[in-house]
């Protein structure tokens, strides 16, 4: 595990940062140093904006508002794997942890994919966004993840690049060990993992997938997992086989 302050508040910013630059805080981000954390001018937080690395910055706090000033850089800029999770939308609070989850687990970008058990079609961006926020900013990560409006799973297929492997989340997978179905994937490729709806996939859609080239198919053991926890599962398997873990 690399050396990292966990102690420190974090806090992601959109502006840049630099040596000396002033950076207006958000009233929530004022609210949350001052109010709650109880911090004071002169205390010291992390931030990043997932471009320039992460900083030590001051709190400097005034009347009505708050700002850091930026110190010194501690980490320089990161590239999260690249790797997409694509997803079937799910209810609110089980989407939030899987969003959360997801970029824990070095997601790149998140896609919602609308198949044809999907229970929920439409999808919160801006709450997802926050949620891949707060993660980060949590965890460590210095970069966000891409976070893609919805597509149907055939615009997904007619327009998918035929250089990212795709690992296709199937309980009715031929081979039942996930590591050596990915056994198939060239290490550090571009990645996409798929998976979809608690209804699952529907027999034509499975058949248009398995018709792609560079397509995985990967059995997550001998239950049946929520779409959430399939998605903890499926990245984990994919990290450690082929991914950014080795």
């Amino acid at each position: 595990m690399p050396s990292y302050d966990f102690r420190s508040p974090r806090l992601f910013v959109s502006a840049p940062l630099e040596a000396g630059a002033a950076v207006a805080l958000e009233r929530a981000q004022a609210h949350y140093l001052t109010n709650v954390l109880r911090l004071k001018s002169g205390d010291t937080v992390l931030a990043f904006n997932g471009r320039d690395g992460e900083w030590s910055a001051a709190i400097e706090t005034g009347k009505r508002a708050a700002t850091l000033r930026v110190a010194a850089r501690l980490r320089t800029q990161t590239k999260a794997a690249d790797l997409h999770y694509l997803f079937a939308p799910l209810k609110s609070a089980r989407l939030d942890y899987m969003v959360q989850k997801a970029v824990e687990l070095g997601a790149s970008r998140l896609q919602p994919v609308l198949t044809r058990h999907t229970q929920v079609a439409r999808v919160n961006s801006a709450r997802m966004r926050g949620n891949a926020i707060e993660a980060a900013e949590q965890c460590g990560v210095l970069a966000l993840p891409d976070i893609g409006e919805p597509v149907t799973l055939p615009a997904f297929i007619g327009g998918r690049d035929l250089g990212r492997w795709l690992v296709f989340c199937d309980e009715d997978a031929e081979v039942a060990n996930p590591a050596t179905a990915l056994g198939a994937v060239p290490q550090r490729s571009p990645l996409a993992v798929l998976v979809g709806p608690e209804g699952g996939f529907a027999a034509d859609e499975r058949a248009e997938l398995l018709k792609l080239p560079n397509v995985v198919r990967l059995a997550l053991g001998p239950r049946i997992l929520r779409a959430d926890t399939a998605a903890v599962a499926a990245l984990a398997l994919v990290q450690t086989m082929v991914g950014d873990w080795r």
